[in-house]
């Protein structure tokens, strides 16, 4: 039986579909054009310069031919944090493992653990693993950056298939673990997977959402043969579907580096949102209170509205953004958030399985009482592509001309798909949609080449200025393989504005804060916020292209606390720190 509220979307889907038909016949016959002429193909390369740059480990998870169980298969994130301080990225990745172990002994493989990269300042970077002390061994997943300690540097939280790791920044360039202490660390069969700091309550202090995947015992859990289990004819690993959903969780920082799980009198038990997979964190509503997004494999999505009293609603079937504009349920796995019209909202875009789209959701506003999605993605040309299976994606302006384009990264769960001749194969393309600034986007994919068209059973992706030169760069965590860093070179000749903040009376890593950028009579936003992509961590910097803009008219900061900071007249191509309850930049704002 469908829901009334079902029921309206799907006749609103069937009526808009219906008129867009129309519309495109009666364009046709009158030679007519609805959209503006389509800009030209930026001047852009994109390339591969991971071992250049010194990443060369190999990310370990499950097996390269076949997997008996899903939990093989998810793969790992990836950070970019100034973990030092010194103005410069560095990339943490998650590492996973294999069933069969890593026996010890004399000439045995030493087991995979996450790697810490500095970044050099010269496009290198050198591993720092030992040094720090964050080399951990087991099923790694996500990983998310933020002062949970307001110490002034930034931590690790990074989940695992049993127990989590809450990676203390020291402030001497090592880490601690405090999970246990913490009260975070989880417990051994628990699947955590997505994650993200967040101060939900505005007290100044990040709590932490972690979203769980499926109650998995591998002691107990069904093998392909068992099922069985099979994909287009192939027996592979069974799941999600048939097993047990677990549970999301919601950790209340109290301070003196403690967190409560505070999951039921939240209110998070109460949705029937499981499957969890990418994060996403931002104030959708523009209430000034931090909402909670989450992709769900082979589920509804689930959106956590804030309530502004501790608790949370989940709202996302009626507001439009649980399922497909067919009203199906999808099999969400990365997410990202991004104003990408310039109307005001954050909208939110998804990657799905392969046989579907990706899910481009336009965020109409709060109307009638509420908050309405509208499912855009054939309006907007997303809809083209249903080949490629998604996970790490992100809005980021790759020529800086102030619209927000799309890329996500690809690759298939089942290493077996290499025996079909009608697949993608296990490796995968990148996907790059242009924003043409009217609603619509295309895949230039093919037009700008390079590394994008480099296949790669890609995971997490992360998405950062390493080398400080204004282009927004990409870095993958893939299955079975070395890391990739997709440097972007840009050579449009527009400007850009990046602006990191740092809180007082609100959280010192300033999640959050809502930045709001005017130039050249535009204006545009996004929110600070922590996990993110799939299972990953972008620069903490909010990138801004401005166009021909050579300043910014005005920069203003929104922060939790109420504080409401304002700059004027700043240079473009530049860093601009802001501290809150600041008039003007900080020192050292120009890295």
């Amino acid at each position: 039986m469908i829901r009334r509220g079902m029921r309206d979307r799907l006749l609103k889907t069937c009526l808009t579909a219906s008129a867009s038909i129309l519309l495109i016949i009666f364009i046709e016959k009158a030679g007519g054009q609805v959209r503006p002429p389509q800009p030209d193909i930026p001047p852009i390369t994109v390339t591969n310069v991971a071992t250049l740059a010194g990443l060369t480990h190999r990310t370990v998870y499950g097996g390269t031919e076949r997997n008996r169980y899903l939990l093989e298969t998810t793969g790992c994130g990836l950070a970019w944090i100034d973990y030092d301080r010194d103005g410069w990225l560095d990339l943490f990745f998650v590492n996973g493992s294999r069933l069969e172990g890593y026996p010890k002994g004399p000439g045995k493989e030493e087991p995979p653990v996450s790697r810490l990269y500095r970044n050099n300042r010269n496009g290198t970077f050198t591993e720092v693993t030992k040094a720090a002390g964050v080399g951990f061994h087991g099923w790694g997943q996500a990983v998310c950056a933020g002062d949970y300690d307001n110490d002034g540097f930034d931590d690790l939280f990074v989940t695992y298939y049993g127990r989590n790791i809450l990676w203390r920044n020291n402030g001497n360039g090592t880490f601690s673990d405090v999970a246990i202490k913490a009260g975070v660390a989880g417990t051994r069969n628990r699947w955590n997977s997505g994650a993200a700091f967040l101060d939900y309550d505005r007290d100044g202090r990040l709590d932490l959402f972690v979203a769980n995947y499926i109650e998995m015992d591998l002691k107990t859990a069904p093998t392909p043969e068992s099922g069985p289990c099979l994909y287009k004819g192939l027996m592979v690993a069974c799941g999600p579907a048939g097993l047990t959903g677990a549970r999301n969780i919601l950790y209340h920082n109290d301070g003196n580096g403690l967190f409560r799980e505070v999951t039921e009198k939240s209110g998070i038990l109460a949705t029937t949102g499981t499957y969890g997979l990418g994060v996403l964190t931002s104030d959708f509503d523009n209430d000034g209170w931090t909402d909670i997004y989450v992709a769900n494999d082979s589920a509804p999505a689930t959106l956590y509205r804030n309530n502004h009293d501790g608790s949370f609603t989940d709202i996302a079937a009626e507001a439009g953004a649980a399922y497909s504009g067919e009203g199906k349920p999808q099999a969400g796995m990365g997410v990202t958030a991004a104003d990408f019209d310039g109307d005001g909202w954050l909208d939110i875009f998804k990657t799905n399985f392969s046989g579907d789209t990706s899910t481009l959701y336009r965020n109409l506003g709060t109307r009638l009482g509420g908050l309405v999605f509208d499912d855009a993605t054939f309006p907007s040309g997303i809809g083209l592509n249903t080949r490629w299976l998604g996970w790490g994606c992100g809005f980021i302006d790759i020529d800086n001309n102030g619209w927000r384009d799309i890329l996500l990264v690809n690759g298939h769960v089942y290493p077996e798909v290499v025996r079909l001749n009608n697949e993608s194969g296990y490796a995968q393309r990148k996907i790059l949609y242009q924003n043409l600034g009217n609603g619509t986007f295309r895949d230039i994919t093919e037009r700008i080449g390079g590394a994008l068209l480099e296949s790669t059973p890609g995971r997490g992706a992360a998405f950062g200025d390493y080398d400080n030169d204004g282009d927004l760069d990409i870095a993958i965590n893939p299955v079975n393989g070395s890391p990739v860093l997709m440097r972007v070179d840009s050579r449009t000749g527009q400007n850009w504005i990046a602006v990191r903040v740092e809180g007082v009376r609100s959280n010192r890593s300033g999640l959050g804060a809502r930045i709001r950028v005017t130039a050249g009579g535009r204006t545009q936003f996004d929110d600070v916020r922590s996990g993110g992509s799939y299972y990953s961590q972008n620069d903490p910097r909010i990138h801004f292209g401005l166009g021909m803009s050579q300043k910014v008219e005005s920069i203003e900061v929104l922060w939790p606390s109420g504080t409401i900071d304002r700059l004027s007249e700043v240079p473009a191509n530049r860093v601009v720190l802001i501290r809150e309850g600041s008039t003007l930049p900080s020192p050292g704002a120009n890295r």
